[in-house]
């Protein structure tokens, strides 16, 4: 390997998947995850079952991303990690292993915003958005409405006031009797129902922010009436019920979106996050993108979910700017970009 060279390798530990990326001058080799199946049969990520799995999962999946990249633990640079937002045990899986592993070879360590490095998912293929552009970060725990100035300079313009859009899909699809994962499932039947179907209230909140927990509480009491005179409700209207469900949350997160490109003026558009995997999002948003001249920017679905690619991609930008870490450093569950 060239002296010139910047190699890094990244570790993502922040909810339920253990991945590990190499990235040399900006190109990534290679992105390695793990998932975790045991939270399924519970309905949701158990904190703890997570950071076990992380703990098993963690050396394996550095190895093999390391030995299929090409390159060896000598011509690393630096070691880059995910600091927070996220589950701390699980953070701290990752954390203790990069710093241990950077403290060994003597490089600097990186710590990375796991919302920033959704954002700049967009950086790993081409084409990459234009400064400044606006990225709709979706995904389980974070729904926000960002203006990205630069690499490292990003401004939160918009965000839930609580659930995000992830949880509403998730939730809904509990209340449907779907199994954990339900977003993907929802979206997986909706391809066959109505979206007119039943209409669920669209939150209207101040400025640009996000409300989803109203759509769960409404869906419940529907659920429940119709119910109560059809025990096999659900069952027989499961298509319609998803699409109508899809169909308001992505509603909800295009009228914000529409309001922000009109405040900002800026028509460079992104979409980043685990719930940017959503086919009717991904979808509406192309049709609107087109009629509305915007240059829409849409990872592949591997970039889309956790992954250590997104973190390497964040790390690049960072080193190239001297930007590292001290051995000190400790995760953080709740971190603000």
């Amino acid at each position: 390997m060239d002296t010139k060279d910047i190699s890094i390798l990244a570790i993502e530990s922040s909810c339920d998947e253990t991945s590990a990326s190499i990235i040399l001058n900006g190109k990534v080799l290679n992105n390695i995850v793990a998932t975790q199946s045991v939270h399924e049969k519970y309905g949701g990520v158990v904190p703890e079952l997570a950071s076990r799995a992380h703990q098993e999962n963690i050396v394996p999946v550095v190895f093999e991303a390391l030995s299929t990249s090409g390159l060896k633990k000598s011509d690393l640079n630096a070691i880059a990690f995910t600091r927070g937002p996220g589950l701390m045990g699980a953070l701290l899986v990752g954390v203790s292993f990069a710093k241990s592993l950077a403290y060994s070879l003597q490089i600097p360590l990186i710590e990375v915003n796991h919302m920033q490095a959704h954002v700049l998912a967009h950086f790993i293929e081409d084409p990459k958005p234009k400064f400044p552009f606006i990225c709709l970060t979706v995904s389980g725990g974070h729904t926000q409405l960002v203006l990205v100035k630069s690499p490292l300079e990003m401004e939160v313009i918009g965000e839930t006031r609580d659930d995000a859009v992830g949880e509403a899909f998730d939730k809904t699809a509990k209340l449907l009797g779907l199994p954990y994962p339900g977003g993907p499932l929802i979206d997986k039947y909706a391809k066959e129902g109505n979206p007119k179907a039943f209409q669920f209230p669209i939150t209207r909140m101040p400025n640009l922010d996000y409300s989803f927990s109203g759509i769960k509480t409404a869906v419940l009491y529907f659920l429940r009436d119709q119910i109560h005179s059809n025990p096999n409700y659900i069952e027989e209207n499961i298509a319609d019920l998803c699409a109508s469900v899809q169909y308001s949350l992505i509603e909800m997160l295009l009228i914000k979106l529409k309001l922000a490109v009109k405040q900002y003026g800026v028509k460079e558009i992104a979409i980043a996050g685990g719930v940017s995997a959503n086919s009717g999002l991904r979808d509406t948003l192309t049709d609107l993108a087109k009629k509305r001249g915007w240059n829409l920017y849409i990872p592949k679905f591997e970039y889309c979910t956790d992954n250590a690619a997104m973190i390497a991609m964040a790390a690049h930008f960072k080193y190239q700017e001297g930007e590292f870490a001290s051995m000190d450093v400790t995760p953080l569950a709740k971190m603000k970009i």
